[in-house]
């Protein structure tokens, strides 16, 4: 692989937080519930599959396994992992070979663990939810994107049938989930298409723990970008926007994240940008280091539908850094932006704004530093995954009693 505010109302929908007493009671040994979490196209430590969810019901006195593909084409990821046991099956080479055989082999090997609750997390495994639901189980439906929206800029759909593909599957989609038990929506906007009374909306801000910071000051000009890396997630603009910057400032680029696509990912092989380094996937130690050491954060994606209302886990994952970020200015996102005080708004689609941002705050270290700041007491205060743990568990509580 190549190289604030501190308060948030919760009707806002960006944030809130759960007074403790109203968090449910860890389980007894005598009430253990087993949960299999569920995925055919994320990773076993996958943020939030494995360190939200999986680790707070563990927490919570509940026999948790994930279900997923390996990293790798082998399976050498099996091993109990912070009081989490995790089964991998073998990763698809191909998005076909994952709709053939993957789901199925993840529906086979969660049927064996025998579970009380089944919770999945990719629109794909509707079928697998419903069969679970003919055999009695209680199962749950974590709903991370629009996927009617998702499916409009799906670059392997042909343009002339996406809508009407993203029509049947948002059909198919509400159809299964009036026979799931429980809906989980990762942001307000997506918990508005299911039915309010199974549906809670658990928002993807990170875990908020102490971690060791470089002085901001100390830092080199390191911009960073973390997550999947596609076209539509700004790639392009971004290595464009770095190559406009002066070289006098010294500016690099750092790239950490999995590609969309096998093609992509040759693609930036071939290219050689001497400040570009394309780091590929990275561990969650290995990204939080690059964080610390950072002095710019990126979050590019581009205007689809898809993202306009999304609420993109990197940017609180920079906030909690303490770093200063360059947002793509999208009007939810604004809202964030401009409330906060973290960061600097542009038009994902122009090399030479995101290039202006960056320079600006390169060469204004002391505005840079306190956006960073700013950022950071928003994250502690208010976009941390502690406001989010106790409807999960409240979710679960309900469906074990």
């Amino acid at each position: 692989m190549i190289a604030t505010e501190a308060t948030r109302k919760e009707e806002e929908g960006i944030g809130g937080s759960t007074h403790p007493r109203d968090c449910p009671e860890p389980l007894s040994s005598a009430k253990k519930i087993k949960v299999v979490q569920m995925t055919s196209i994320h990773g076993p430590l996958d943020a939030r599959i494995f360190h939200k969810h999986s680790k707070t019901l563990a927490g919570a006195g509940y026999e948790v396994v994930v279900v997923a593909p390996a990293l790798t084409l082998t399976r050498d990821d099996d091993e109990p992992r912070e009081g989490v046991t995790i089964r991998t099956v073998p990763r698809a080479g191909t998005r076909v070979e994952r709709l053939r055989k993957t789901i199925w082999d993840v529906y086979h090997q969660a049927l064996a663990e025998d579970a009380d609750i089944y919770h999945f997390h990719d629109p794909e495994l509707i079928p697998i939810g419903l069969l679970l639901k003919l055999r009695g189980k209680r199962v749950i439906y974590d709903v991370h994107e629009n996927l009617p929206l998702q499916i409009l800029t799906k670059p392997w759909i042909f343009p002339k049938y996406r809508k009407a593909i993203g029509v049947s599957a948002g059909r198919i989609e509400c159809t299964g989930a009036s026979r799931f038990d429980g809906i989980v929506a990762a942001t307000q906007e997506i918990a508005e298409r299911f039915p309010s009374g199974k549906t809670v909306t658990i928002q993807n801000f990170p875990e908020f723990a102490p971690q060791h910071l470089a002085p901001y000051r100390d830092r080199g000009p390191v911009v960073v970008y973390i997550g999947a890396i596609s076209r539509i997630r700004g790639i392009h603009e971004m290595m464009a926007a770095i190559c406009r910057v002066p070289a006098g400032l010294g500016a690099r680029l750092a790239i950490a994240g999995p590609f969309d696509s096998v093609a992509l990912e040759r693609e930036l092989q071939s290219v050689s940008v001497p400040n570009v380094k394309v780091l590929g996937f990275q561990t969650q130690v290995a990204v939080a280091e690059l964080l610390g050491r950072a002095r710019i954060g990126l979050v590019l994606l581009h205007p689809t539908p898809s993202y306009l209302n999304a609420l993109p886990m990197k940017l609180f994952e920079y906030m909690r850094a303490s770093i200063p970020a360059i947002v793509s200015d999208f009007p939810s996102w604004r809202k964030i932006v401009e409330q906060t005080g973290c960061g600097v708004l542009v038009d994902p689609l122009d090399p030479a704004a995101i290039a202006k941002a960056i320079c600006r705050l390169l060469e204004n270290p002391s505005e840079a530093e306190e956006m960073g700041r700013r950022g950071y007491e928003a994250c502690a205060s208010s976009f941390n995954w502690e406001t989010e743990k106790n409807k999960l568990l409240q979710l679960y509580a309900r469906l074990a009693s």
